[in-house]
C-alpha cells in the first residue's frame, strides 16, 4: 500500500489555524495508519512525506516539517521498533540539514530486522528522479563493461529503482479529493489500484482505511489480461 498524504494545509485552513498545525494533526493520522496496516496485515506501507517540490514551499513550513519529523524519531520511533516496524528512507534526504539525516539513517539501522511492517518515508522524493538517477547508473554499468546494454530489461530496471527490494504497490491511496499522481512511484504504480478519496489527510482515520481496502477488494485485477 502507497498513500499520498494530501490535504494537510487545506485542513488548517479551514480551521483558521496555522498550515503546521495541519502537519502535526497529519502525523497523528501517519500514526493511526501504521496502527491499521499491522492489524489488517499489511506488510509494505509506503508514505509520500515530503516531494522533490516540495522544497519549493516557503523556508518557515519546511522547519515546521522537519522539526515535526525530529520530533517523531526522537518519540515514537522506540513505539515503532516495539510494533515490528521496519522504517526505510527513499529519495534525496541527505538534502536535509545533517543532524536529521543522521537520525533518519540511525533509526533505519535501528529497526532493519524488524519484519512485521516495512514503513517507507518518501522524503525529498521525485519519481522522475529516481528513474533517471536508475537509467544513468545502469548507462554507467554499460559504459564500464559491466553489463551487457541487452541484459537491461523491465526486471533488471525496476530492481535498479530505489524501491527494488519491495514488491510494487498493490494499491496507492490518495487523500483530499485529487486525482493525480504528483510524480510519486511513477513506474512502481504501473498496476497499481488507485483510489482518490475525498477527506483531508489530518482527517483519515479507521473508516477510510476500511473503504479504501473495501475498494480494492472489488476491483478485477487483470494487469492486461483478461477475466479468467
Amino acid at each position: 500500500m502507497a498513500i499520498i498524504m494530501d490535504g494537510n494545509g487545506r485542513w488548517a485552513q479551514a480551521r483558521g489555524l496555522p498550515v503546521v498545525a495541519g502537519h502535526r494533526k497529519g502525523a497523528e493520522a501517519v500514526q493511526r495508519s501504521v496502527k491499521f496496516a499491522i492489524r489488517e496485515g499489511v506488510r509494505y506501507l509506503t508514505l509520500y512525506a515530503f516531494s522533490s517540490e516540495n522544497w519549493r514551499r516557503p523556508a518557515a513550513e519546511i522547519g515546521d516539517l522537519t522539526s515535526l519529523l525530529r520530533f517523531y524519531l526522537r518519540h515514537k520511533l522506540d513505539e515503532l521498533d516495539a510494533q515490528g516496524v521496519r522504517l526505510r528512507v527513499i529519495g534525496e534526504p541527505e538534502r536535509f540539514e545533517g543532524a536529521l539525516y543522521d537520525e533518519l539513517l540511525r533509526a533505519e539501522n535501528r529497526t532493519r530486522n524488524n519484519d512485521r511492517l516495512t514503513l517507507t518515508l518518501a522524503l525529498s522524493y521525485g519519481g522522475r528522479a529516481d528513474i533517471v538517477r536508475t537509467a544513468q547508473r545502469l548507462a554507467q554499468s554499460v559504459a564500464q563493461g559491466e553489463m551487457a546494454p541487452e541484459a537491461i530489461d523491465e526486471t533488471c530496471f525496476e530492481r535498479s529503482l530505489q524501491t527494488g527490494d519491495m514488491p510494487p504497490p498493490d494499491m496507492l491511496i490518495r487523500t483530499s479529493g485529487e486525482r493525480r499522481l504528483s510524480n510519486f512511484l511513477l513506474w512502481e504504480s504501473a498496476y497499481a489500484e488507485l483510489v482518490f478519496l475525498d477527506v483531508l489527510w489530518p482527517d483519515f482515520g479507521e473508516e477510510d482505511f476500511l473503504q479504501a481496502l473495501n475498494i480494492y477488494a472489488g476491483r478485477q485485477r487483470r494487469f492486461g489480461g483478461r477475466p479468467a
